[in-house]
């Protein structure tokens, strides 16, 4: 019999899934059907490249399509509304349900937009690609006007934040305001103390001001309330970009499965849900600990490395093998801090300005999903310079 594997959600940790389950020696090769409701992965920790037209989409979101075509899994687009534990179907709203044998839960986090008045309705969030196109809609729409300062208020101080900040401020230049807000005492509060000294000098030389220990308490169409200790000051603004926090999706919210106070799945080592050894979980839907029992952290980088555990033990429940814990091994963190800059701590090492940025888009080249794309962006990565130059030469 022909078993089903139905992966939910194509980030990180469900495409990759996907592609190291289609190397395995399979005696009978399973069915195996990767779900998410876009048409493209999104390879995230570059989405802030399109910000200053580093990068293209089509080298960071590449079609699932193209990046399947020389697999046997298949892809199929759809939003998935409910999973029937009992049936063991997976529901989507544009077509009829998938049956599984196994499945594995790869749905990513969403920013929560409810903490405060205004946020839904007014906030920018960045996490996907359609993100970006919003924000790239709203950005021309201010550069389009004939205003003299565009007002950007980000809100959350972590990674995300402080590389959102340094974007703007460069692709604002001059016309640009950017605020930095966090309720902490400090930017990047989880990160290495290196790559904290790097991103401040980034922000201040960019002229971003930050506002610590200040909390939002409301947004309109074009004001900001903020918070610091007892007073309370209104603002103006265009554009507020909201990163603050992460949710699971309502789709894992609603399963009646064993979960951890933060409302993620509670999964053993081997990444398999508690009592439930037929589904797996990964990435933001869980919150597992690796077999040393640390927590692996909520990360494109954990995700990464969980895909070929879950793989791994997908294969090894299916063909009677032994399955493995995760093993988590942190490998740094990487901050770009604009068009020319970047900064990485990890392993041992530290680097700041052009040859971290250097390193850092070596490091996620080598990640990117499959080899045919990485050598049509890496290709294209090396005849840019040559392009300018040429150019250049021709004006």
């Amino acid at each position: 019999m022909t078993s089903q594997i139905c992966i939910v959600g194509g980030g990180f940790g469900g495409l990759y899934t996907a592609l190291r389950l289609a190397q395995f020696p399979w005696a009978t090769s399973p069915e195996i059907t990767l779900v998410d409701q876009s048409d493209r992965f999104v390879f995230t920790p570059l989405l802030y490249e399109l910000i200053t037209g580093e990068l293209q989409a089509w080298e960071i979101a590449p079609p699932f399509v193209e990046l399947l075509k020389d697999t046997p899994v298949v892809f199929h687009q759809g939003t998935v509304t409910a999973v029937n534990l009992q049936a063991k179907t997976v529901h989507l709203s544009e077509s009829r349900p998938l049956t599984y044998e196994k499945l594995v839960l790869a749905l990513g986090g969403e920013t929560p937009k409810n903490s405060i008045p205004g946020v839904a309705e007014y906030a920018l969030t960045f996490r996907t690609l359609n993100d970006a196109y919003r924000l790239e809609e709203a950005l021309q729409r201010c550069e389009r006007s004939d205003r003299d300062r565009i007002r950007v208020v980000v809100v959350g101080a972590g990674p995300s934040g402080v590389e959102l900040a340094c974007k703007l401020a460069e692709r604002l230049g001059s016309r640009g305001r950017i605020r930095l807000v966090d309720r902490n005492t400090e930017i990047l509060k989880s990160s290495p103390e290196f790559n904290r000294r790097a991103a401040l000098r980034a922000l201040e030389e960019r002229g971003v001001w930050i506002d610590l220990e200040t909390t939002p308490i409301a947004v309109n169409a074009n004001q900001i309330s903020l918070q610091y200790k007892d007073h309370v000051d209104d603002l103006p603004v265009d554009i507020v970009l909201w990163t603050v926090g992460t949710v699971v999706s309502p789709v894992v919210a609603a399963l009646d499965l064993p979960k951890t106070p933060t409302g993620r799945l509670q999964v053993m080592p081997t990444l398999q849900v508690v009592d439930h050894p037929e589904i797996f979980a990964l990435g933001d839907a869980a919150d597992a600990v690796d077999d040393q029992g640390q927590a692996i952290p909520h990360t494109a980088q954990a995700a990464f490395q969980q895909a070929d555990y879950a793989a791994w033990n997908l294969w090894a429940s299916i063909s009677d093998r032994p399955l493995l814990p995760c093993r988590y091994s942190h490998l740094g963190e990487m901050l770009t801090l604009g068009s020319d800059r970047a900064a990485l701590a990890g392993l041992g090492l530290t680097l700041d300005g052009p040859l971290a940025y250097l390193a850092r888009r070596l490091a996620y080249l080598y990640r990117m999903p499959t080899l045919e794309h990485q050598l049509k962006v890496g290709l294209n990565w090396m005849a840019k310079p040559i392009l300018h130059l040429l150019t250049g030469t021709a004006n």
